[in-house]
This record gives C-alpha cells, sequence and structure tokens, in this order.
C-alpha cells in the first residue's frame, strides 16, 4: 500500500515499533494528520490488534482502524540483522513511536542515544505504563492499571458498588493522545534547534493529568473525590432521564438562566422561582426532589418529543447513545464522523472519522490496516537501501517477510 499524505503532517515520517494500543493508536492519530507511518511487526503473527476484540473472516473489526493510513514493514528484531535494519530506517524517519517495556530498546541497541548518534533529529516518543524513571519504570503496565493508579477507576461507577470499567480502553488512548501532543511539541522546537529529544509518556500520568483539582480538594480542603454515579455532586439539574419509549436522555440544566428554560418546557415556571430551586447552591442541596420532578415528566415523552422541547426551550440535552445511534445520526453523517473502511476481504467497516477538522489541509479519506509485512521490501529497498542481494539473504534467513 503506498499513501499520498495529504493533512498538516504531511512530510513527516514516523517509524512505529510496538504493538496493542497506547502506540498503535498514537500512531493512527498522526497517520490521521498525513504523516507517513511505517508500522513495524513480526514476520510471524504480526500486531495482535489484528485479532482484538470482534473478528469476521479471522481478522478483527478494530484493525482497519487502528492501523489505518500504516504501511506495514515486518521484521524479526529478535535478530541482528532486523535490528541493523532499524538503525538504518531511523536516519531516515522524523520520529520513532515506541511503546516496550522500558530497557528492551537498550538491549537491542535501538534506544535514543544510539538512535540519535545516528541522526541528531530524530525524535523518539515513549509510552509505557509508569515512564521511563522512577521506582516502577521497569515494571509491566497495562492501561487498567494506569486507570487504577491515575485515579479514574476510583471516581467511575456507583458510589454503592467497587470501581468500575469505563468500557474502552481509557488509559490506553489518554496516553496515545498525549504522545500525539508531545510529538508535536518535539518537532515544533525542532524548528529551532534543529536538534530531537525523548518524548515520555506514562499511561498513568495521562489518566492523572485528567482528574481536575482532586489533588487539591484532598490536601487543602480535606475532600476525596468518590463515585457518584451519574451525577455531580452539587449541580443540578445535570442527569439521565428516563422516557416513555425505554430511551435514556441526558439533560444538562444546571444553569439558573437554563434551568428557568427547562422549566417553562414543563409547564412549571413556577420551580424556578422556588428558593428550593431558583439557584444553583439550593438546587445542588435538593438534587433528589428535582431529579424527580423532571423524571416525572419526561417519562410522559416519547425521546424524539423530549428533545424537541429541549431543542425549542435551548436546553442542552442528548439521548444516551449506543453504536447503532452514532451510525445513523445525521450530526456524525455531516461531519464525516462516520467513514467506511475496506478491508482485504471486502467488507466496508466503518470507523470514527478524523479529529479535529481542517479547514485547508483536509487529510483525505482514510485507508484501511495493511496487509502484514505488505510494504516491507518496498520500505526497506527505497529508505535503508537494501538491494536485491541483501533482500534474498533477508527473506532466506527470515529476519524479513513479505505479503503476496
Amino acid at each position: 500500500m503506498t499513501t499520498t499524505p495529504t493533512g498538516p503532517l504531511g512530510g513527516l515520517r514516523v517509524l512505529e515499533l510496538g504493538s496493542f494500543i497506547a502506540g498503535p493508536f498514537a500512531g493512527q492519530l498522526l497517520g490521521d494528520y498525513g504523516a507517513e507511518v511505517l508500522k513495524v511487526e513480526t514476520t510471524t503473527s504480526g500486531d495482535p490488534m489484528r485479532r482484538w476484540g470482534v473478528n469476521v473472516d479471522g481478522e478483527s473489526l478494530w484493525w482497519p482502524s487502528i492501523a489505518r493510513n500504516k504501511r506495514s514493514v515486518a521484521i524479526d528484531l529478535r535478530q541482528e540483522e532486523g535490528r541493523d535494519l532499524i538503525r538504518r530506517l531511523a536516519t531516515e524517519v522524523d520520529v520513532v513511536l515506541e511503546n516496550f517495556r522500558p530497557g528492551t530498546l537498550v538491549t537491542w541497541g535501538l534506544d535514543y542515544a544510539t538512535l540519535s548518534a545516528l541522526n541528531p533529529r530524530l525524535i523518539m516518543v515513549h509510552v509505557s505504563g509508569f515512564g521511563q524513571t522512577g521506582p516502577r519504570a521497569n515494571d509491566a503496565g497495562f492501561g487498567s492499571i494506569g486507570e487504577a493508579m491515575g485515579g479514574i477507576r476510583h471516581t467511575t461507577g456507583n458510589p454503592e458498588l467497587p470501581p468500575t470499567r469505563s468500557g474502552i480502553s481509557l488509559g490506553d488512548s489518554l496516553a496515545a493522545m498525549f504522545a500525539v501532543i508531545g510529538t508535536l511539541a518535539a518537532v515544533n522546537e525542532r524548528h529551532a534547534s534543529g536538534r530531537g529529544q525523548e518524548v515520555d509518556v506514562a499511561i498513568y500520568e495521562a489518566v492523572a493529568a485528567l482528574m481536575e483539582s482532586t489533588m487539591a480538594d484532598h490536601a487543602i480542603a480535606g475532600v476525596t473525590r468518590g463515585r457518584t454515579g451519574s451525577v455531580l455532586p452539587g449541580v443540578s439539574p445535570s442527569n439521565v432521564y428516563p422516557t416513555s419509549d425505554g430511551a435514556e436522555v441526558l439533560i444538562a440544566a444546571n444553569a439558573d438562566t437554563v434551568f428557568r428554560r427547562l422549566c417553562d418546557a414543563m409547564g412549571r415556571p413556577d420551580l424556578a422561582d422556588d428558593p428550593r430551586f431558583a439557584e444553583h447552591a439550593p438546587r445542588g442541596a435538593n438534587m433528589a426532589e428535582i431529579d424527580g420532578m423532571i423524571a416525572d415528566w419526561t417519562r410522559t415523552l416519547a425521546a424524539d418529543e423530549l428533545l424537541a422541547a429541549m431543542e425549542e426551550h435551548g436546553v442542552p440535552a442528548g439521548r444516551i447513545y449506543t453504536a447503532a445511534d452514532m451510525l445513523a445520526d445525521p450530526q456524525y453523517a455531516a461531519r464525516d464522523m462516520v467513514v467506511e473502511l475496506v478491508n482485504r476481504f471486502g467488507t466496508a467497516v466503518p470507523a470514527t472519522g478524523i479529529v479535529p477538522k481542517f479547514s485547508r489541509t483536509h487529510p483525505g479519506a482514510p485507508l484501511p490496516g495493511p496487509l502484514l509485512g505488505g510494504d516491507t521490501r518496498q520500505v526497506l529497498t527505497t529508505l535503508a537501501g537494501v538491494g536485491d542481494d541483501e533482500w534474498a539473504k533477508l527473506a532466506a534467513n527470515g529476519v524479513v517477510l513479505q505479503a503476496d
């Protein structure tokens, strides 16, 4: 597969090492923005993400998206000849993105000190459970552990039950996003210095960075945030409400002026002047009572009727979406937030579109995840100077794999 980068990162070349979610999702985002992403995979089975999640025809429905816009280069890094190919490729790329356990690249002679000596402009982005330093740097760390230590698990779920998962790989995805932010920051600095650097992303830190004022709340005010279910304590009304057709609609009317508009929609303008509800603080103190009144009203309406009433009165509201709702929603469609990636079996696999949108340098439609090793020979010939004789030797020794 050959790509022509058209997005705002066109001209940036990324060598992606690693597997699973955190590193590859960062590579997906960079590819979404137009970077040329060379994904190095094992010659045996490739990235496990090829098989993770729901499979159809033996291939993951996740793979076309998380590997989109990438070129697959299959190299056996357990062999010195394979590691030498990485060193050669590192001289021709801007960024090396990796999510191995810290210390692995040092053992292989692929660490930043080694690669930057060959390419001083090289930026190396590390994504790991605990970062490259500290007492737990060498420990195995998955996204779930990062979510636990970053604090978000403690605040997610019903207060009467144990902490819950959010339903997606949140820790990995947050780390990937910070990896992209760090990459762009390092690329920008390189314009001034002419030198690359290392970018060190820890999953637990990526989660902790989103935890608002929880540390200050605890240390100074003695308040430890916990699980509060679907509500934010002291902020009302902002909750999920039932409808007559069994749907769930979130209504956020916690500002005084918006609450008044909600009361008008309910046919209860008197509530906006009731001292229990007229202002933010007493509404929060009487959350259960006002939520009950709103729920009694919303369950008399079908979801579409309720949403129409909220729109008419300028009250923020939205249905709790499933994937089916996303696929059918005209707002998603209008903003190209559902794209179809046709996999190698001819199946049109829907995936989320590119975020954010760009006014001039639109990246274009993404291309689905590649065949294992589908670009090995072309990439190594073009960027690593591998000739026919060397290729034949590497292939015979199982160092490289080219898909048929």
